[in-house]
């Protein structure tokens, strides 16, 4: 089962009134519905402008995407990178890393994007950099321990986004079904009671988690 968070009149309303996606999201989000088992895992249109505007507002030099699916969430995430930036994405499936790595070729930021294969857990600890955005879009019950490799490797003014922290309503019933409900339910639990983050959920699309160190 699965509740509808956001009414559909004002997700369609919000995709009027948001910017335009450029040309090379415009063909990635085309190719990924017409051709993708699970295009439904897209970040799309309002959220992918979220993620650019984000960016662009923090203006970050280094940049973690987990879950880089077909490319989509990793573009809208360099949009603000600095001059020196880097952006590195990691994704487990070897074909949508190949589908990405075709896209990001294409892209004026091509040589600021790193793409990682492989198991996130193992790949996190190897890249050494202070993070100043981090987006999670990957399996929820890995979500506990992406938080706790990131947390200490975030830098003062850094910011992870969570997607999906609503998992389609179904963290709201009760009791919990699926493990992925579960494993959100406790990552969101996990995250409310740590005294070294702020964070803000905001009910939009899926549901995303606004995460920052506490100031000192």
């Amino acid at each position: 089962m699965s509740i509808e968070i956001v009414n559909p009149l004002a997700q369609a309303y919000a995709d009027v009134v948001t910017s335009d996606e450029d040309a090379l999201l415009q063909k990635i989000n085309d190719y990924t519905n017409k051709n993708h088992l699970k295009a439904h895992m897209l970040s799309g249109k309002v959220q992918g402008q979220f993620l650019s505007f984000i960016s662009k507002l923090i203006h970050p030099k280094f940049v973690l995407d987990i879950g880089t699916f077909t490319g989509y969430s990793a573009l809208c995430l360099a949009k603000g990178l600095c001059e020196d930036g880097q952006l590195h994405t990691i994704e487990l499936r070897e074909s949508d890393a190949n589908t990405a790595q075709k896209f990001f070729n294409e892209s004026i930021q091509q040589k600021k994007i790193h793409l990682h294969i492989g198991d996130a857990t193992q790949i996190i600890p190897e890249l050494p950099f202070v993070w100043d955005l981090v987006f999670i879009d990957a399996d929820k019950t890995g979500y506990i321990e992406y938080y706790e490799l990131i947390v200490p490797n975030l830098s003062s003014k850094g910011l992870i986004i969570v997607d999906n922290v609503l998992f389609h309503g179904q963290v709201l019933e009760n009791p919990l079904k699926g493990k992925n409900a579960k494993a959100v339910d406790a990552f969101n639990k996990h995250v409310a009671q740590d005294s070294r983050t702020e964070k803000v959920l905001l009910p939009f699309r899926d549901g995303l988690l606004l995460i920052k160190k506490k100031e000192l």
